[in-house]
């Protein structure tokens, strides 16, 4: 029995990792799985998995979100910029000078975590006939993720997640064994959905096996793309190359049940593709069935927008597919993703 929900959804796991948990499948990321991944450092090489946060430099795919805004804090009376401010102290005759900044960001702009309250669904956990918003483990939308109204002034905001917020992810530290599989080697840039047979076959390629607690990760090559378009990259090509998990395959979902993985991350948008056919939209109410089954049913945080191509491109000069990963997102209370500047070590 669980107090916030009578019935669960089919296939889901919420209450396995007890009735108030937050962090989901990061549950299988034990001591012994930290151990595993620290076992993959053989050279001493590191690898910064972010994109720089200004990337993409506009809304090409995500028109909601903007880049960032990085600006000089204000101080003193006449509030004038802290950057290059002369100090009142006088030290040996000198004046210190300092500089100080602050920024506006969308947290899922560029690299990211998305975490559990960023996707939820219509259920009815009561099971009284009437479904609501519910989110990962039964939290309730209007209950315990809400709307924070900006009072424009500087009260201190905590963010809508009052439960499953992503500070819960980043106290669990997100350190383990990272597990590569390269999509764009085996399919180039070509805009594919890959369901479970494709995943099959490139795994068996390339002697990749994902065991319980592992972070996967899928390179495609958007990423590079993003990086490289700069300030203004192509909306039109963004959104029409590069290959993305299937989230209409069933057989793709049953496997990431049962592999028993702990994390997904991509380089591209959204890990899966929104539309796959017409045809398939047209019956499927359900335009993200991936951020459902992962985020809603099972508790597996999603990454995107990393930048996985250097670090693939060496495991695959080195014949590995294994390596440290060490990836935690902001502690920011409340909030429903995060930015994060992802480390691999090999």
């Amino acid at each position: 029995m669980n107090p916030r929900f009578k019935v669960r959804p089919p296939g889901s796991n919420w209450g396995d990792f007890g009735p108030n948990d937050q962090i989901g499948r990061l549950n299988l990321i034990t001591s012994q799985k930290v151990l595993q991944g620290i076992a993959e450092v053989k050279e001493g090489l590191t690898f910064c998995l972010s994109l720089p946060l200004n990337r993409p430099g506009n809304q090409a795919l995500a028109p909601s979100r903007k880049p960032p805004k990085v600006l000089p804090a204000l101080v003193g009376r006449k509030q004038k910029p802290f950057l290059n401010f002369p100090m009142s102290l006088v030290v040996n005759g000198a004046i210190d000078v300092g500089s100080d900044d602050y920024a506006t960001i969308y947290l899922q702009h560029s690299t990211q975590w998305d975490g559990f309250a960023h996707s939820g669904a219509w259920f009815d956990a009561d099971d009284d006939g009437e479904p609501e918003i519910r989110y990962y483990n039964g939290y309730k939308g209007g209950e315990d993720v809400v709307v924070i109204e900006d009072r424009g002034d500087d009260t201190p905001n905590h963010g809508g997640a009052l439960r499953l917020g992503i500070e819960h992810m980043a106290a669990s530290c997100v350190q383990g064994r990272g597990v590569m599989i390269d999509l764009e080697k085996h399919f180039g840039r070509q805009r594919r959905a890959v369901g479970f047979k494709d995943l099959e076959q490139v795994m068996k390629a390339d002697g990749v096996v994902v065991e319980r607690g592992d972070i996967v990760c899928f390179r495609t090559g958007l990423a590079k793309l993003v990086w490289e378009g700069g300030d203004a990259p192509d909306p039109a090509l963004l959104n029409s190359v590069c290959a993305g998990l299937d989230g209409h395959d069933d057989d793709l979902l049953d496997w990431i049940s049962s592999s028993e993985l702990a994390a997904i991350v991509s380089d591209n948008f959204a890990v899966e593709l929104h539309v796959v056919g017409e045809e398939k939209l047209s019956v499927d109410c359900c335009v993200s069935p991936l951020h459902r089954h992962c985020l809603f049913k099972l508790g597996i945080p999603l990454g995107e927008l990393w930048y996985l191509s250097e670090l693939a491109d060496w495991l695959a000069a080195n014949n590995r597919t294994r390596f440290m990963l060490t990836a935690p997102p902001l502690r920011l209370p409340g909030a429903l993703g995060s930015p994060l500047t992802p480390v691999a070590t090999v």
